[in-house]
């Protein structure tokens, strides 16, 4: 039986893929750059890139593959795909927040999800959240989902607090 690759995610960047790997792996602990790609001289009618500059940066974030691709303006990031940071701590959440955050759009932060500087998406969210929203009909889900929604950052003390009616 062949072995089973693990999924892992292609990041296209422009002309940033260094420069985005080296910030992610800077803000992950556990990270590392593990090969960098030039482009060949092959295939110029269709990359259009110079031979030898970077085409792909392949890095691990906590352990899981990425790859980051320099391939033109052809395409952006967008919100329908965001990477989730799932965090146990307020301390992380602000963490994370503050790092992923530095120099992305600040009017594309609500309910736990920020741009970064790269125009990527990404939900810094606590992993007690679920519980909290899970049971649509309760008050409790209902008074947290209220709350969540009114946050930019999301604060794991007012969401408890929210829930339990205080």
């Amino acid at each position: 039986m062949p072995q089973i690759q693990p999924i892992a995610t292609c990041l296209w960047f422009d002309h940033q893929a260094v420069e985005a790997a080296n910030f992610y792996t800077s803000v992950f602990k556990d990270s590392r750059i593990t090969q960098i790609t030039r482009y060949p001289e092959a295939g110029q009618e269709v990359h259009h890139q110079p031979a030898g500059s970077v085409m792909v940066v392949a890095f691990e974030l906590n352990g899981r593959p990425f790859s980051a691709l320099n391939g033109g303006p052809v395409f952006k990031f967008n919100e329908a795909v965001s990477l989730q940071v799932m965090c146990t701590t307020q301390d992380e959440i602000d963490y994370y927040w503050e790092k992923l955050g530095a120099g992305g759009d600040p009017k594309a932060r609500q309910c736990g999800w920020l741009k970064d500087k790269f125009g990527l998406s990404w939900q810094v969210v606590p992993t007690m959240l679920p519980n909290l929203v899970k049971d649509h009909a309760s008050e409790n889900a209902k008074r947290a989902m209220a709350a969540m929604m009114e946050m930019k950052k999301l604060d794991i003390a007012e969401l408890e607090r929210a829930y339990a009616g205080k």
